[in-house]
């Protein structure tokens, strides 16, 4: 499957109890549907399932693919430091029909690059369903090595990237060393033109959670030839986009969606509200853009 647009890092919305809000749940996926989203992500980093069972993702993982009912594809963040418990999740949603699977390298762990291949050539080799590598260096303390990338780009069921490294300099020498038909997303809501300068597919994103509409015309406009109106969009929603990330995500997206009325509700441990501060940013920045 080639990916490509504007696909959201969806949130998981949570009760006051803490448990998964199933019901908002529903209403944001069918939401996305109608502002244009070309794909969801669920359970990735914008989804908290680091601080989710198991047993939960997994229901998550239905309860989207579900909902979405194949109009667009669904991405479900199958990835762990332990490769068993990556290739068990990844099998899971495979069966549930996920379109594609978001793997994380092996934070804490970490690896050579031998075991960095293998760590996503585990679950290539054993489902259909295309895999995405997921490159965040800043979370995980750890990153694909252009060339183990490049290895990893050759396997026929690994089908693109999430380049979340914030460093235009190395997603050239991915976009370089892997080929057209490999999917090269921004992970970076501030540098989607940049890499679709460089050859990118689309965008995993956070900012879409609250504007679907605009993410969606950015990508559209770029690779429709209109890059000043690509461009245009970027830079305008460029201090939302830095609020958004003013403290560790999805704290601010979710405070933002919140203060928009959505209701996702809060945070599990050790995430937590956001501070005054931040929520005054969150506020400015939404309040400039009207």
């Amino acid at each position: 499957m080639k990916f490509s647009g504007s696909y959201v890092a969806l949130v998981t919305p949570f009760k006051a109890d803490g448990s998964v809000d199933f019901e908002k749940l529903r209403e944001l996926v069918r939401w996305h549907l109608e502002q244009e989203t070309d794909g969801i992500v669920a359970l990735g980093t914008t989804g908290e399932s680091s601080t989710m069972s198991h047993e939960e993702d997994d229901e998550v993982a239905r309860y989207v693919i579900e909902t979405v009912n194949g109009k667009i594809p669904v991405i479900c963040g199958a990835g762990s430091n332990s490769t068993q418990t990556q290739l068990e999740k990844s099998r899971r949603y495979h069966e549930m029909g996920a379109d594609g699977l978001l793997l994380i390298t092996p934070y804490y762990n970490k690896a050579n690059d031998e075991g960095m291949y293998r760590h996503f050539a585990t679950v290539a080799d054993a489902v259909d369903t295309p895999v995405i590598l997921y490159n965040v260096p800043g979370r995980t303390g750890c990153s694909i090595t252009p060339g183990c990338c490049a290895r990893l780009a050759a396997h026929p069921n690994i089908a693109g990237i999430k380049e979340a490294s914030g460093n235009i300099a190395y997603t050239a020498k991915i976009a370089k060393l892997v080929g057209d038909d490999f999917c090269l997303f921004s992970g970076n809501d501030d540098m989607i033109v940049p890499v679709l300068s460089l050859g990118g597919c689309g965008v995993i994103s956070v900012w879409a959670n609250i504007c679907p509409k605009q993410v969606h015309e950015l990508v559209v406009s770029w690779r429709a030839g209109d890059a000043a109106r690509a461009r245009q969009i970027q830079l305008k929603y460029l201090e939302l986009i830095d609020a958004l990330f003013c403290e560790v995500n999805p704290i601010p997206v979710k405070e933002a969606m919140n203060q928009l009325g959505m209701n996702v509700g809060g945070y599990r441990l050790p995430l937590c509200e956001i501070s005054e501060s931040g929520r005054q940013t969150v506020r400015r920045a939404l309040e400039v853009l009207g």
